[in-house]
């Protein structure tokens, strides 16, 4: 079995998360597809227990709307977090997801509705959530990558960030651990109180409000914040309009000079 590369803190994971989730695992691979598609098969096959699957690389993964997220071995932090969830209602569990790594990272990480993560309005990060239900029951998958160190790869559209610009000298390990019992704990929160209560958080970081953006279905406006659902408040030449994340992408409009 090939070895990571980074001295992991699997003991001090396990404990932490186990104090919020009894039962909670913590599974580390040095390289696999995506994590996401992985505890996927895993909840879909029947398997639907508690846990984070880390991989130090990972070979094809995923971001929203099938795009490709890049991270070379030892530069990216790639983890999906699985857990059975019920929350009474979905809408905003991108922007709470996206609001605990904000909160745990820096005060100045900003957060690009539904699912980025920004450092200088450049991406540091992103989130992908995927749900398996059968019946009653919902299994959640909850995968983030984090850009950690080293130069934007080839190819890649978004302006880019890492972490170590704004904590010299850190690693995968040590944001693992910043990172995921938070999270784990932000994630059962909103499964009790849904999102209304993280309204506020979110618009203190919201890195879009004030600007003027497009979506992918063709609106153009000026954001205002976030409702009380999650939904993006744009102002429009018609008015206040609520957008949806399931719905479309953001991005904002550049301004000849």
């Amino acid at each position: 079995m090939p070895t990571t590369l980074t001295p992991w803190p699997t003991t001090q994971l396990q404990q932490a998360c186990q104090e919020r989730l009894p039962g909670f695992n913590v599974d580390i691979l040095p390289q696999i597809d995506s994590t996401n598609s992985e505890l996927m098969r895993r909840a879909k096959a029947g398997r639907q227990d508690p846990v984070l699957l880390l991989a130090e690389h990972q070979t094809a993964g995923r971001g929203r709307h099938g795009r490709t997220w890049w991270g070379r071995p030892g530069d990216a932090l790639t983890f999906s977090i699985g857990m059975a969830l019920r929350p009474h209602n979905w809408s905003g569990l991108s922007l709470a997801v996206g609001l605990s790594l904000a909160q745990s990272l820096a005060p100045q990480v900003q957060l690009k509705w539904p699912n980025d993560l920004w450092w200088e309005t450049r991406k540091l990060g992103g989130i992908l959530i995927e749900v398996v239900s059968q019946g009653a029951q919902s299994y959640a998958v909850v995968g983030v990558g984090l850009n950690v160190r080293g130069m934007a790869p080839e190819g890649l559209l978004a302006p880019f960030a890492a972490a170590d610009e704004f904590l010299p000298g850190v690693d995968g390990g040590a944001l693992c651990l910043r990172l995921v019992p938070n999270l784990l704990t932000a994630l059962l929160e909103f499964e009790r109180s849904g999102f209304a209560p993280l309204q506020a958080g979110f618009e203190a970081r919201d890195g879009l409000r004030g600007l003027q953006v497009h979506t992918s279905d063709g609106m153009q406006g000026v954001c205002e914040g976030v409702d009380m659902s999650g939904a993006l408040s744009l102002r429009t030449a018609t008015g206040l309009q609520p957008v949806c994340s399931a719905e479309v992408s953001i991005k904002p409009v550049v301004l000849a000079s």
